[in-house]
């Protein structure tokens, strides 16, 4: 029985173990198979994409091979709509001439400041006119505010083809010798109002106490009469500014200015006269010629472009220690300092025909890394933080002799030394501690303070804002209030960071109406919306918080450049700098590929509307993306499409702002064209194209500037 058993296990043994090889067969078959059958498919698959690829390649090459064809023609047809920026730039030198006319014939006595010979008869006749009435003063330093107004937008706003190297120092010299002769006769005015302290003795505390304010200055001025440490420290009730004295100053003939101007003639001159890229860009030959050989190289306009300070030398320095207007103007970066970018753009603008002033603003980029880096951290980077509110000027003061009633005489000893400083802490202890003067000042509701305020005092040795000297700071936003104490007294500036509005988060351009046009241009704190008409702009709002801000500057009709200043002036700066891609993560493109973005969309915008996409970060440096859309009524933008531009070459894309991965893939059934105006065109309605050939040329230029100054396309 034994051996039979045995026998038949190993029987069944064998069926299994030809079962498995059977299924390793069938399994090992099944796999070659899977394999045969994967490779053809990989085949016919890569067949099929290099046929798909073939066929695309085949239809891009007939596509651009057709944009290429008609590449003259349409080159040709924008040049024609761009002779409306030459009739825009003809139009501002016309009406700078009818203005030098239309003052000349108004005799009214005022001087043109571009003239030298009238400015400086003005600034003698007031320098020689003793009336030191504080009103009057102020009456006639709005006259002088004017006159520095209109020469600091003759430097910012004329074509360097109509001002000489001669005309810019002048107007730089004048601008500074009226702001420190206005400076001169506000300190006559308090000298004569200290003189007569006793006029405006407070009935509680027997001491002086003035508040004397236009728009444009307000004069807080306490003098100390009756010398009780209790009285040590005042509130200005009328400005809310104030102060606590040290009780060494409470016990003496001393007496406290607080002299806000709101506008900053301490800041060197070139802040103050810190000019927008320069917007006359187009020439008739660079317009209507093709080739290099025509376009001709402004390199003075380029130098003037360029212009950037460095501290001066002591040379440099006026009597007061205010740098000078020379200083202003040999600082500037030649055209040999311009590094290799520039080279490179250069290339591009024999296939771009584009003038070289349109691309020198924004080359500028690659020039500015020359600059010294500030080492000392208490010096204020004034490419970074910038003066917003004006000017507090703290001074402490000499009381002047009093006059004095005898019987019928009033009577008073004259001294010719004018207004005297008193010196705290006192000049032969400045080793010893003297306590602090704590100044709380309340501050402007015509300014916007989206953080808290740097306090800054001005160094007039070293030319500087420094932030030492300055401790125990608070600041009440709900108040709109700052408290500081300071070791001396100090001319004082609330700083603001320049950027802090940058980079955008969104923009949106779009057509309200015949020659009309919103900017509207979303940052983290505000939402600012700019209206356009014709040859004039207008700040419609600017919304903080959902609560609209700064009504007092919105609804006034000005031109870009006034525009730029009250914004800024008033603490909302969307304007980027030479300098600021050192400040703010930019989304940094090819300049002739973004300035030609901007005028064709401004040749475009009385029928377009264009607005942010977040594509535009994806597609590099070489392209911009942007959503446009027809619009033709004033209502909201719906129908958004995506196009892509080069500088050279425009085309619609096939993807969508929420589709999931950016691609360059051709919107279907449309085609290449070398102008963004022949895309747009092959998709607009005839009536669009129609307002787009009857714009107005001053509607197109202003346009234009507010992108170019705004640059949206670097800073979203």
């Amino acid at each position: 029985m034994g051996p039979k058993k045995k026998k038949k296990s190993s029987g069944k043994k064998k069926v299994i173990k030809a079962e498995q090889l059977r299924l390793q067969k069938e399994e090992e078959e099944r796999r070659l198979k899977e394999e045969e059958e994967a490779q053809f498919q990989a085949q016919q698959e890569e067949a099929s994409r290099l046929e798909k690829e073939r066929i695309e390649q085949e239809q891009m090459e007939k596509l651009e091979a057709k944009d290429q064809e008609r590449r003259e023609s349409e080159l040709a047809e924008l040049h024609s709509l761009e002779q409306k920026f030459l009739s825009a730039q003809q139009w501002k030198t016309d009406y700078r001439a009818y203005g030098k006319w239309e003052h000349y014939l108004s005799c009214d006595g005022s001087p043109d400041p571009a003239v030298l010979q009238e400015i400086n008869t003005f600034m003698s006749l007031w320098r020689d006119d003793q009336n030191e009435d504080v009103q009057l003063v102020m009456e006639k330093g709005e006259q002088v505010l004017n006159l520095i107004e209109k020469l600091q937008l003759l430097l910012l706003d004329t074509p360097p083809s109509e001002i000489t190297e001669k005309e810019t120092v002048q107007y730089q010299e004048s601008i500074l010798e009226l702001q420190n002769l206005l400076h001169q006769k506000y300190n006559g005015a308090t000298e004569h109002l200290l003189k007569t302290a006793n006029m405006y003795e407070d009935s509680e505390t027997g001491n002086m106490q003035a508040v004397i304010k236009d728009k444009n200055v307000t004069f807080c001025i306490w003098a100390n009469l009756k010398k009780k440490v209790r009285l040590k420290n005042h509130v200005f009730c009328d400005a809310q500014h104030g102060f606590d004295l040290p009780k060494s100053l409470a016990m003496s003939s001393v007496a406290v200015r607080i002299l806000h101007t709101h506008y900053d003639h301490v800041s060197p001159l070139w802040l103050q006269c810190q000019s927008v890229p320069r917007l006359e860009v187009l020439d008739s030959k660079e317009l209507t010629q093709h080739s290099k050989d025509n376009i001709e190289e402004p390199e003075e306009e380029e130098k003037k472009a360029g212009e950037e300070p460095s501290m001066p030398t002591e040379e440099e320095m006026c009597s007061d220690g205010r740098k000078t207007a020379v200083s202003f103007k040999e600082n500037s970066n030649s055209i040999a300092d311009i590094n290799e970018t520039e080279e490179e753009i250069e290339k591009k603008s024999e296939i771009l025909d584009l003038p070289s002033q349109v691309q020198h603003p924004l080359t500028q980029e690659g020039m500015d890394e020359k600059e010294e880096a500030i080492t000392d951290e208490n010096i204020v980077d004034l490419q970074q933080f910038v003066p917003v509110g004006g000017v507090y000027h703290i001074d402490a003061l000499q009381l002047p002799p009093q006059v004095k009633q005898i019987k019928d005489w009033s009577m008073v000893e004259v001294l010719d030394v004018g207004l005297q400083a008193y010196p705290y802490p006192p000049e032969e202890a400045e080793d010893a501690t003297h306590p602090p003067i704590q100044i709380t000042l309340r501050l402007s509701d015509n300014v916007m303070y989206f953080e808290d305020p740097v306090i800054a005092r001005w160094d007039p040795a070293g030319q500087q804002w420094r932030t030492d000297g300055i401790s125990n700071i608070t600041y009440e936003r709900q108040a709109k209030s700052i408290t500081f104490e300071m070791r001396a007294f100090y001319t004082i500036a609330l700083l603001q960071d320049a950027h802090l509005n940058m980079p955008y988060q969104a923009w949106e351009l779009r057509p309200t109406g015949m020659d009309e046009a919103l900017l509207i241009v979303t940052t983290v704190f505000a939402t600012i919306q700019i209206q356009i008409k014709g040859n004039q702009c207008m700040l419609s709002s600017v919304v903080v918080e959902e609560k609209d801000v700064l009504s007092y500057v919105t609804g006034k009709w000005l031109s870009p450049v006034d525009l730029r200043a009250v914004l800024k002036k008033a603490g909302v700066n969307i304007f980027p700098g030479a300098y600021s891609h050192k400040y703010v993560s930019v989304n940094k493109k090819a300049p002739l590929a973004e300035v030609r973005a901007y005028q064709q969309m401004a040749l475009v915008a009385s029928a377009f509307a264009f607005a942010w996409s977040k594509w535009n970060l994806e597609a590099g440096q070489e392209q911009v993306v942007f959503k446009v859309s027809e619009h033709l009524k004033a209502d909201s933008v719906k129908d958004w499409s995506l196009y892509m531009f080069n500088g050279q070459k425009a085309q619609k894309l096939k993807i969508t702002e929420t589709s999931e991965a950016f691609s360059e893939e051709l919107e279907e059934d449309s085609e290449f064209h070398s102008t963004l105006y022949h895309m747009l065109k092959d998709f607009a309605s005839k009536e669009a194209i129609d307002k787009v050939e009857t714009a107005n040329f001053l509607f197109i230029d202003v346009v234009y500037q507010l992108l170019l100054a705004t640059r949206v396309l670097t800073y979203s």
